[in-house]
């Protein structure tokens, strides 16, 4: 029988900031420094917080994900551990082995029906082990280290009726496609989203309009929590009206690994691989923070 999933860690932290109308940060993080740094900024800011691996860990070694849930167990504010595009039936039943508190069945690379179908058995099996569970319904196309890129696939926005459809299969996240993309926009003026983001839109609401991310919204209530992805570049303002719009989990990469990313491409080799690393550490640190204050999410923990 599938266990209630009012106790699980991610609903709870969902549920409290999809009530308290802010962001909570899931980072994605594929090394010490990143998983370090997500512990630290969540100490300081007295914010939840959520470590994000992705499927690849599994291949690289267990010893990541084993450090990831114990930083999650020794920090002084909650912080939960996500399996983020598991893309595979086979590494799902895999990673179920392990502490994740919630894992994303990604089978938006399918067709519509098998996506459905596929995500409501496997949804039932996490259940039963405890497990929160997230879904993507459309799909979001682009690719990021570490995830397949759809880019062969045709991009599928999330109409109001499959937003209906996923969140009846029993999953407890759901992941819209609203012109959000993995990886790069190529620009801010490529960051078109689905959203009320100016006043002739609300007024547009008034007479009747209902912008895509406010419809699947309403599919949701009650039954499941937005989470965002397809973050990169994205301007504050942005970023807030998404919240604003119900998301509840905002995935970051990019956004909080760019100056760290600069600083290890201009270093390597010219300072001891200590100070790299403790440097490294900070810079992922002070944009996590940044983005915590963003999100609405410091001093809520």
């Amino acid at each position: 029988m599938a266990k209630s999933m009012k106790d699980n860690k991610a609903v709870q932290m969902l549920k409290a900031a999809e009530e308290g109308g802010y962001g909570v940060i899931g980072v994605v993080s594929y090394n010490l420094e990143t998983i370090t740094a997500v512990v630290r900024a969540a100490e300081k800011k007295r914010s939840p917080a959520q470590i994000l691996l992705f499927p690849w860990a599994l291949h690289y070694s267990p010893l990541l994900i084993h450090l990831a849930a114990a930083a999650c167990a020794t920090a002084t504010v909650p912080i939960v551990l996500h399996m983020d595009h598991a893309q595979s039936e086979e590494e799902i039943v895999a990673a179920s082995e392990y502490p994740f508190d919630s894992i994303m069945v990604d089978m938006s690379h399918y067709e519509k029906e098998e996506n459905l179908e596929k995500t409501e058995r496997i949804t039932k099996f996490l259940h039963e082990k405890g497990i929160a569970t997230e879904a993507e319904p459309g799909r979001i196309n682009g690719g990021e280290d570490g995830v397949a890129d759809t880019g062969d696939l045709e991009g599928l926005l999330t109409t109001q009726e499959e937003a209906e459809r996923f969140v009846n299969t029993g999953i407890d996240f759901l992941a819209p496609a609203f012109g959000n993309v993995h990886g790069n926009y190529g620009g801010i003026e490529n960051i078109k989203l689905d959203f009320k983001r100016v006043l002739w839109m609300r007024t547009a609401l008034i007479s009747g309009w209902m912008d895509r991310l406010e419809s699947i919204r309403k599919a949701t209530d009650g039954k499941a929590q937005l989470v965002l992805h397809g973050t990169n570049t994205f301007p504050d303002e942005t970023m807030q009206g998404c919240i604003k719009g119900g998301m509840t989990r905002c995935n970051v990469n990019e956004l909080v690994l760019f100056k760290y990313n600069k600083y290890i491409v201009e270093n390597t080799g010219k300072v001891p691989l200590t100070e790299l690393m403790g440097r490294g550490t900070d810079l992922i640190q002070e944009q996590i923070e940044y983005q915590m204050d963003i999100m609405g999410s410091s001093g809520k923990a």
